[in-house]
């Protein structure tokens, strides 16, 4: 979800704007980020401001939100149908895909209020509460789906690796919930600040909703922001490279190797696809997000930093969000090619579909 901070100059709280500037928030330098950065200085005293330009949000991030939204909304409408109908006879796996596939849909479901606010050049009309629940609903499915893959991922890494192991086994289904209820009041406890620092504010005679922060709250953002991170992505991600390297290193040994046979086949298939599609979901939706971001806020608070330095890494940043966004659908496509079960009543599905078109056609 992009930072929504729009088109603005912003100046020094020493000097008032002039006959020129066109801001109506003029309370701190470099408060704001945007497209383009023009420095220039106010009456001969020095003072430099930026003016940005935000047009490209206008078109790209309704673009990606739409395309999400159609995408996400049956997707993970049709996993959770799907899983629910085998309640009776759930794994662990997809007990962390249920939960994974819920938390996509909340967020997918608050994308038209983001559609119509950049659509409509930052105008956010619809209060105080829903700007800060659209910005944790983003947060809580961003981490949330991090620490759900990193159940599925350790998961499959016990499965693998440690087949004979009997813990994973105690407490079974039960475990696997309490597990899932544990994620959650995590990702509660790391995104609750958000209603704290997203808010809504006034520029240029119109409302708009703060991400991050308001420029006022930037510098109290930085150390939960990078805790954030930290805990939220940083520490399941290396946890879930640690798995996989393993896992490839026992994937890629004879079949006949210290028992290894365990996880032939079928078994050893979906494990390798596991492998390519988490780590494809991590590449696209949420590195190139926590690295831009990370960025972005040692940058945001540095007090030298250029208007241009400022202005590359808030667009830098901002074209990498849409992507984190992608993840709402490429969970659903991560449980399609785990579950060779689903592939398959999909298929059979199909093939009935195809089936009674050709003979309506050739009546």
């Amino acid at each position: 979800m992009p930072h929504s901070f729009p088109t603005e100059t912003l100046v020094s709280k020493a000097f008032p704007l002039d006959s020129f500037s066109t801001s109506a928030w003029p309370t701190e330098p470099y408060a704001a980020d945007g497209f383009f950065a023009n420095v220039s200085n106010i009456g001969g005293l020095g003072v430099p401001r930026c003016t940005y330009k935000e047009d490209f949000k206008r078109i790209l991030l309704p673009t990606v939100y739409i395309l999400v939204f159609l995408l996400g909304l049956p997707l993970n409408a049709a996993v959770i149908l799907k899983i629910w109908s085998t309640r009776r006879s759930l794994s662990k796996n997809n007990i962390y895909m249920l939960n994974l596939a819920i938390a996509d849909f909340l967020y997918v479901m608050s994308l038209p209020l983001l559609i119509y606010n950049y659509a409509s050049h930052d105008y956010w009309p619809f209060g105080e509460f829903a700007c800060k629940l659209v910005r944790f609903q983003f947060y809580s499915n961003l981490h949330g789906s991090i620490l759900f893959l990193t159940c599925i991922s350790v998961q499959r890494y016990v499965g693998i690796c440690h087949p004979l192991a009997m813990w994973p086994r105690q407490g079974g289904r039960r475990l696997a919930w309490c597990i899932c209820g544990g994620v959650w009041l995590v990702v509660v406890v790391l995104c609750a600040p958000t209603f704290h620092f997203a808010a809504t504010g006034t520029q240029r005679n119109r409302t708009v909703c703060y991400d991050l922060s308001t420029p006022k709250k930037s510098l109290d953002y930085y150390p939960y922001g990078m805790a954030l991170t930290c805990l939220g992505f940083l520490l399941p991600f290396m946890g879930v490279m640690v798995c996989y390297c393993r896992m490839a290193l026992i994937l890629c040994r004879p079949a006949s190797y210290q028992g290894v046979s365990r996880a032939t086949g079928e078994k050893r298939d979906m494990a390798v696809r596991l492998i390519i599609v988490v780590a494809v979901v991590f590449c696209i939706s949420f590195l190139p997000f926590h690295f831009t971001k990370t960025m972005y806020l040692v940058v945001r608070t540095l007090p030298g930093a250029p208007c241009e330095t400022r202005n590359l890494f808030s667009i830098i940043y901002k074209c990498t969000r849409p992507f984190a966004s992608m993840n709402s659908f490429l969970d659903p496509i991560l449980f399609y090619f785990t579950q060779p079960r689903y592939r398959q009543s999909t298929r059979r599905f199909m093939l009935r579909v195809t089936t009674l078109r050709d003979k309506g056609t050739n009546v």
